[in-house]
């Protein structure tokens, strides 16, 4: 069975922010602002550029208190501001001081929209700046707690909502973007958000978030990414009595109709943005996600994050934690607690790197890996009921009914949970796991942190300090024995933006399973000694934007050595190309 996942000269890096320094621009930028010095003039190209009330109200050239005398005459600002200038740096502060006042992370989300509907580049910097400090509040957890009240705190469309209504003039409503170089669309139809179920509309918040993340930690350009929400319906209950709800109020369609919708929608964003803009699945329900990756792969430049993002991610973080254990990773047994989207697409990943190590047939390097669903473990006297993407993991094997037992028989070296239910790593469990291994690998994948199967502390207490643990969510770092522990966050952040990079900046036209292998030795080779020293499996946060121009570096090479990447001819260093693309938020001057 086939696989499911199917030059620059001396310039200097821009990864510094430094003002003063040449600022890169991000790829095809069309009218050459994001590549200017801080001292070289830009006109802000607004609907009206004689109108200061506009400028003052157009997110990508506001620069709010920072405008110069010389702009705020040029461009009509005189009494429409304050007489004080700030500079950047001090928004930046005033702004960090009044987020850290909020103590609901809910409030900071909010603030930090609002900030990016009005000024995109002072919102960028702040990202950027305090990456590891707001992360948790732009994506996973908060971004969750959002989208369930999107409905309420819903002030402007930051994307495109397509719906039933729309069948027939998708293309049209592409149009209507006003946008028209699009190189990444991150798309969602609500089913599966996180591990929070169908929330229809309202799941919009994870485009809008992913795609922040694109621009800051992937340096793609804001005006070049487009979030986008397929509303087919909401099955939830819930909302669809809520007064608030944005969406269509009607059960979800299914079948040919969804079918008939999303191929509509395929067929206009290839023919209105072209061979090579990337589409990006998040958080389809399993049995849409596999079906419309299988159905794409092959026609468009797709990448579904929940199956390839998450896989890649894990692999890599299982790559760097077999350096703190030791062995080669074709002598782990695995062991996973969830077989949907996430688990099969996780361990397809690394049966492909047990083969692409050991030159063993993937067939075989699959029996070294286990799943366990709601009905207990994979295994071959299940297979006529089982779905499709589950029957590759049916092995040879007594039934075993639940996880608890799995373990025992087993005896896995590495236990992985993808399952969207927390709590389900129970002490006896993680003390099942420990009995067999010294250090045992544990990685509570489900999101956001009230669906993690456990919590830190949880694993490190009941391992008595032998785990290594990484987790889908944050946690705080744990006192155990006098000693501290710094979990691990298996972050798809590490991947998706640095990945989308790489495919953007060779032209790539398709996504191949070697591009994913690249990205995750990409990422398990930013690991450095110091912290492993820690016992951390990932590299920090901080150094974000460095780690994703490797990761592209390394998909782009693939890209070029498969044929499939058309923007020739190839750089001569791949790591500085990727750099010198790369968006940076510094405010730049107006004529």
């Amino acid at each position: 069975m086939e696989s499911t996942f199917k030059e620059i000269g001396d310039r200097q890096s821009v990864l510094d922010l430094d003002p003063k320094s040449a600022v890169g621009g991000g790829v095809e930028d069309v009218y050459g602002e994001d590549r200017a010095t801080e001292d070289q003039l830009v006109t802000p190209w607004t609907f009206s550029v004689a109108s200061g009330y506009s400028l003052l109200r157009d997110p990508q050239y506001n620069k709010g208190l920072a405008f110069t005398e010389k702009e705020r005459d040029a461009h009509y600002l005189r009494g429409l501001l304050p007489p004080i200038i700030l500079s950047q740096q001090l928004q930046e502060k005033k702004l960090m001081q009044n987020i850290r006042q909020y103590q609901v992370p809910l409030q900071k989300y909010i603030s930090l929209m609002e900030l990016q509907e009005r000024n995109e580049r002072l919102f960028y910097k702040l990202l950027i700046d305090n990456v590891e400090e707001l992360l948790p509040v732009v994506y996973t957890p908060t971004v969750g707690e959002a989208c369930q009240k999107y409905g309420s705190i819903f002030k402007r469309p930051q994307g495109l909502y397509i719906s039933l209504k729309e069948k027939g003039k998708i293309l049209e409503v592409l149009k209507n973007w006003p946008e028209r170089t699009i190189q990444a669309i991150v798309v969602t139809d609500g089913e599966r958000i996180l591990g929070l179920g169908d929330l229809g509309c309202q799941g919009m918040g994870i485009p809008v978030g992913k795609l922040s993340l694109y621009t800051a930690l992937g340096g793609l350009r804001p005006s070049a990414c487009l979030p986008i929400t397929i509303d087919v319906g909401t099955n939830n209950e819930q909302l669809l009595k809520d007064e608030f709800y944005i969406g269509l109020r009607q059960r979800r369609a299914t079948g040919k109709e969804y079918y008939e919708l999303l191929h509509e929608f395929m067929s206009a964003v290839k023919q209105n943005y072209g061979e090579k803009v990337l589409i990006q699945f998040e958080d389809f329900a399993n049995h849409n996600a596999f079906e419309l990756l299988a159905k794409y792969r092959t026609t468009h430049l797709v990448f579904n994050d929940d199956i390839q993002g998450t896989a890649s991610v894990v692999l890599a973080g299982v790559v760097a934690a077999l350096k703190l254990v030791g062995g080669a990773l074709a002598e782990q047994k695995f062991l996973f607690l969830g077989a949907g989207e996430a688990g099969t697409g996780i361990a397809e990943l690394i049966a492909l790197e047990i083969s692409k190590q050991t030159k063993a047939p993937l067939e075989e390097t699959r029996k070294k890996i286990w799943l366990v669903d709601s009905k207990g473990l994979i295994v071959s006297s299940r297979k006529d009921s089982l779905q499709n993407f589950k029957k590759p993991w049916a092995h040879e094997h007594e039934p075993v009914k639940d996880l608890l037992d799995a373990v025992k028989v087993i005896k896995p070296t590495i236990l992985i949970g993808s399952s969207g239910v927390g709590k389900t790593f129970t002490k006896e469990v993680v003390e099942a796991l420990s009995s067999c291994n010294d250090k045992p690998i544990i990685m509570a994948l489900s999101n956001p942190t009230s669906q993690s199967e456990c919590t830190a502390e949880e694993a490190y207490t009941w391992s008595k300090g032998r785990a290594i643990f990484a987790s889908g969510s944050p946690f705080d770092p744990v006192e155990y024995n006098g000693k501290t522990y710094v979990p691990g966050q298996s972050n798809n952040a590490y991947i998706f933006p640095g990945f989308g990079l790489g495919l953007i900046i060779s032209g790539a036209i398709r996504v191949h399973d070697e591009m994913l292998l690249a990205a995750s030795e990409a990422l398990a080779s930013q690991v450095t000694k110091e912290n492993f020293d820690k016992r951390l499996i990932y590299p920090p946060f901080s150094t974000i934007r460095k780690i994703s121009a490797h990761i592209a570096a390394n998909v782009a090479a693939k890209a070029y050595e498969l044929g499939v990447a058309t923007r020739l001819p190839r750089p001569k260093d791949l790591v500085k190309y990727a750099e010198s693309c790369m968006y940076t938020p510094v405010y730049r001057n107006y004529r």
